[in-house]
């Protein structure tokens, strides 16, 4: 067993354990990867403890507390870590190296908490004190609006400026390594980065098309839908490729998982300013990666429904509108852009131009999940449906489903409301 490393500083190593999470095993399998972490824990007096959250449907997390004599639950806090294992198989979805990166270069701009080691199949960090939000949360006007200034402050101080093997951080001056997405057994980076030639890679478009590569082909119809997902691929990265968007070569850093169980609402009493809006962090960055600002945004508003896809909570006209704004505030406020542009209606149009994306970008991905997930979560059900939205979209921006006679499906429906 070794534990090696220097700190938590990108430009060093992040501390590594050989050891690791087993979900057959789980106290026993966690509690090695603490006491290697903390040993100082085994041998103080306090209980530890590990509390299972289930919000996810990809990964195994765990808080791990020490129950010091005469702490408060408020000190308690700051000392747990959370334990994340990753799913079964996910590498074929998840650059776990980019991830480790993307978390060390967030924790430097105090956009994420520290990352204190990883270990074989997965990484630990601290805890942020607050509460799991729900997606009946997301709805609530302090959520949303928290959720758009963090959001605000995420896409304008990490924007990516350069391609190649490196990104600049615009407000540090300096270059930070960015791995690539990693290969798939039947493609090269040349392929699956030949999607957006022109843009820094990796980017949402390459992530979609590395999944793409990565879709089974076990029967005839696997095979066709592989070829209609690639196309439609192709299709989409042709008509919203190429939008303005907010930062270099229209993409920004952008979180592309904003579910609600990703976003943390902190304790009011650590509010600073306006008490009418919620203060949020964001966790998990998986899929952090290049992304036109458009796409994180629609994405978000997609999670307000839940797993469960329920349509009729999506935010209106309106509150998209408020949204914007409300992001767009925050955006400016940590850095520049131009003062005769209205930058609130083109985002808005754009956002309403990516609506659909999203719906593609987690069909592909579930399609996936159903060939390798361990998780009980009917993913095959769930792809359909995510499916469903781009495809409702792709009707409803064709206009076929007016010359058919057809009616407009509930999600395009509620969209449209003001």
């Amino acid at each position: 067993m070794s534990f090696d490393g220097t700190g938590n500083d990108i430009f060093n190593e992040i501390p590594y354990i050989s050891l690791s999470y087993s979900n057959a095993d789980s106290q026993t399998s966690a509690l090695r990867l603490i006491l290697t972490l903390f040993p100082d824990w085994e041998h103080s007096d306090g209980k530890i403890e590990f509390i299972r959250f289930k919000d996810g449907i990809t990964n195994t997390l765990l808080k791990a507390v020490k129950r010091r004599p005469g702490y408060t639950e408020e000190q308690i806090d700051k000392e747990a870590v959370l334990l994340r294992a990753y799913g079964n198989g996910t590498e074929v979805l998840i650059d776990r190296e980019r991830e480790a990166t993307s978390h060390s270069l967030l924790a430097q701009h105090n956009l994420a908490p520290q990352l204190l080691a990883r270990f074989h199949n997965g990484l630990m960090y601290r805890f942020i004190r607050g509460h799991v939000s729900s997606s009946e949360d997301l709805t609530s006007e302090p959520v949303w609006r928290g959720v758009a200034r963090r959001l605000g402050q995420w896409h304008a101080t990490l924007p990516i400026l350069s391609a190649g093997k490196s990104a600049v951080i615009a407000d540090a001056g300096m270059e930070v390594p960015l791995k690539s997405s990693a290969p798939t057994p039947i493609a090269s980076l040349e392929e699956i980065n030949a999607i957006t030639p022109s843009k820094p890679t990796p980017n949402v478009w390459t992530v979609m098309q590395k999944w793409v590569f990565a879709l089974p082909t076990t029967n005839e119809a696997q095979v066709k839908r592989k070829k209609t997902l690639q196309k439609e691929l192709e299709r989409t990265v042709a008509d919203l490729g190429d939008k303005p968007g907010l930062g270099g070569n229209g993409l920004v850093f952008g979180h592309t998982d904003l579910l609600s169980g990703n976003v943390i609402v902190q304790p009011r009493s650590a509010l600073a300013g306006d008490s009418k809006i919620d203060t949020v962090a964001f966790i998990d960055y998986e899929y952090a990666t290049p992304s036109p600002p458009a796409f994180d945004i629609a994405n978000h508003f997609a999670e307000w429904g839940g797993f469960s896809c329920d349509f009729n909570v999506l935010p209106t006209r309106s509150v998209r509108r408020h949204f914007i704004e409300e992001y767009l505030s925050s955006y400016t406020s940590h850095t520049k852009l131009h003062p005769n542009i209205d930058y609130v209606s083109r985002l808005f149009e754009e956002v309403d131009a990516f609506r659909g994306a999203p719906g593609l970008y987690w069909g592909i991905w579930a399609l996936i999940q159903a060939t390798i997930s361990q998780i009980d979560f009917d993913y095959a059900s769930y792809a359909e449906i995510r499916l469903g939205e781009y495809w409702a979209w792709r009707a409803e921006e064709n206009g076929s489903r007016e010359r058919d006679g057809k009616e407009r499906p509930l999600r395009e429906r509620r969209w449209a409301e003001e």
